[in-house]
């Protein structure tokens, strides 16, 4: 399992299994964030069955599936709702891309685009095809 410290609160991965879930609960994680569609995943890793391994284990859990290309403004406000949810999360996609970039979507107008961007190629994600969507959510409507 490849996680990667996007803040000091939340990590982002690729897909995880169900089995996985008790010792992410056990080093410490109380949110699970799944931002992975059921359509790229199998029944035994589907949103319900991630759902009820991850309550199982203790964790509260939130499904915001991100299909690549794809982004409404829904689907930021209910990454920003989860990323809220007080405790360390994680979130997952395939690769954990999609995770990232939903969080710097939801962290937009919050902190500086620049710092977004880095703290994501710090962790391994290149961001910036994706900085004119963020930039554009960080300034004030007019």
């Amino acid at each position: 399992m490849d996680l990667r410290q996007l803040t000091p609160d939340i990590a982002v991965a690729g897909q995880i299994r169900p089995e996985d879930l008790p010792a992410l609960a056990q080093a410490g994680f109380r949110v699970l964030i799944n931002n992975r569609p059921d359509d790229e995943t199998g029944p035994g890793e589907d949103h319900e069955a991630m759902r009820r391994a991850a309550e199982a284990a203790g964790m509260r859990y939130h499904f915001n599936p991100f299909t690549p290309g794809q982004i409404t403004p829904q689907m930021i406000s209910a990454q920003a709702e989860a990323l809220a949810d007080p405790g360390p999360k994680l979130a997952y996609c395939r690769s954990g891309n999609r995770s990232t970039v939903l969080w710097a979507l939801a962290r937009a107008g919050q902190e500086p685009v620049s710092d977004l961007i880095q703290t994501a190629a710090r962790a391994g994600y290149d961001l910036s095809g994706v900085r004119p969507l963020i930039e554009s959510l960080a300034r004030p409507e007019e």
